[in-house]
C-alpha cells in the first residue's frame, strides 16, 4: 500500500456486509449498514509524547479490529476505500481464529 497514515493513526479496509442472515434470508443492500469492523492496512509511527519520543501503536497490520460506526474518516485511493481514524478511537481488537 503506497499510502502511510501519520502518528496514532491506521488505515482500515472495513469488511464486507453480510449479504445473507443466518437463516439464509438474503439482505438488500439499500438495507443493510456498512460494518463496523475491518482489518488494519497500515499503522503510523505511534503517539507522539510530551518528551518528543515515539510511543509504538498497539494495533498492527493484520489485525481485525471493531471501531464506532461515526469515527474516523472514510477515502478513496486509488478506487479502493479506506478508513482511516486514530487508534483512540478503535474499541477492540477481533483475535483471529
Amino acid at each position: 500500500m503506497n499510502l502511510r497514515p501519520l502518528y496514532n493513526r491506521v488505515i482500515i479496509e472495513r469488511n464486507e456486509a453480510p449479504e445473507k442472515t443466518k437463516s439464509g434470508l438474503y439482505i438488500p443492500t439499500s438495507s443493510s449498514k456498512k460494518p463496523n469492523n475491518g482489518t488494519v492496512l497500515a499503522v503510523g509511527a505511534g503517539h507522539l509524547q510530551d518528551n518528543g519520543e515515539l510511543k509504538p501503536l498497539v494495533v498492527h497490520v493484520g489485525d481485525t479490529v471493531v471501531f464506532s460506526e461515526y469515527s474516523g474518516n472514510t477515502i478513496t485511493h486509488n478506487g479502493q476505500e479506506y478508513h482511516i481514524l486514530s487508534e483512540d478511537e478503535i474499541l477492540g481488537i477481533i483475535p483471529s481464529e
